[in-house]
């Protein structure tokens, strides 16, 4: 009993579990007449987490593996676009929503052939997937004009609410972040995403294939961004050429923040989770004490910073431990 508190004490988790305590008190103290703690607004900081909790499983399970994807952001502009354009043109909701995850999840597969079948460097595959292929296509297939929404399924998807008031988009991201976050501690599946992210060549000789479990995870990132920009167009009712374009950074940010090394290998999905919430409580805070909205980009910059400098001497200190 004992022995596993003080294991909790010196974990990461314990250690964003203190961080974000830190975050909750020092905004409720500063709130002056506005509960940062009430039920009002953590709804709304959970509401805002929606969409970056969509990203940031995508972004944890490719960071443990080894690899980092920038295009999901611009995936769901994509098919939010797609979405609108399907929707108008008379094809309904129950179709138009499984081409979208498919083009998604083909945009994944893009990136994973970049990498592995020509020899691209992650960084720049995505970003170029995303941002002139993705982004370029879906001004072709709207001739250059935003969509608006009608459809009531979508809008009930990204406004709808049940049990007594919990919003759907809600639902849907906190459970897919748990599903994966047990299918990554408890499966022979995430463990094998760990063993690839820590040494390919050791998971080769275990019999593992790093370049399919990278085409898997490219894809599922793929249709995490789609889904994403769905919901986006049921909230907003309209689909447009920025939507989820900025949603990426943020969703690695977290990941980073929440003990998810670049180097792969380790890491879990709580940790994004907590990431994410100490980012996204963080902005709320800003705003609830006045300051600019313009600034969360600085904070937000600054976090992942720190995030990546935490990373690189924890990276550091492992290697100079196995060398010893």
């Amino acid at each position: 009993m004992k022995t596993g508190i003080v294991k909790f004490v010196k974990s990461k988790v314990f250690s964003l579990v203190v961080l974000l305590a830190f975050v909750v008190v020092f905004f409720q103290l500063m709130s002056q007449g506005y509960s940062f703690l009430s039920g009002a607004n953590i709804r709304s900081i959970l509401d805002s987490m929606v969409l970056y909790m969509l990203f940031a499983v995508g972004s944890c399970l490719l960071l443990i593996s080894g690899h980092i994807d920038l295009s999901p952001g611009f995936v769901g502009v994509f098919s939010g676009i797609l979405l609108g354009t399907m929707l108008t043109n008379g094809i309904p909701w129950y179709l138009a929503i499984p081409a979208c995850l498919v083009a998604g999840a083909a945009f994944g597969l893009f990136n994973a052939f970049l990498i592995y079948e020509l020899g691209l460097q992650g960084f720049i595959a995505t970003l170029a997937t995303g941002s002139f292929i993705a982004q370029g296509l879906a001004e072709v297939v709207s001739s250059g004009r935003i969509v608006v929404i009608t459809d009531p399924t979508i809008i009930w998807i990204g406004t709808g609410r049940i049990f007594g008031g919990i919003p759907i988009a809600i639902i849907i991201s906190l459970s897919l972040m748990v599903i994966f976050g047990v299918i990554l501690a408890k499966t022979e599946f995430g463990r094998s995403i760990y063993i690839c992210g820590g040494n390919k060549t050791a998971a080769r000789f275990a019999g593992l294939n790093p370049r399919k479990l990278a085409y898997i995870l490219f894809a599922i990132s793929g249709a995490f961004g789609a889904l994403a920009g769905i919901i986006y167009s049921g909230r907003m009712l309209v689909a447009n050429f920025t939507s989820t374009s900025g949603y990426s950074f943020p969703a690695i940010t977290a990941a980073i923040l929440g003990g998810i090394s670049f180097g792969g290998g380790s890491g879990n999905m709580l940790g994004g989770f907590l990431g994410l919430l100490i980012i996204n409580s963080f902005n709320n805070g800003l705003l609830i004490i006045g300051v600019t909205p313009y600034w969360q980009s600085v904070f937000s910059g600054v976090l992942l910073l720190l995030a990546l400098t935490i990373d690189y001497f924890s990276i550091k200190n492992k290697m100079k431990i196995k060398s010893v």
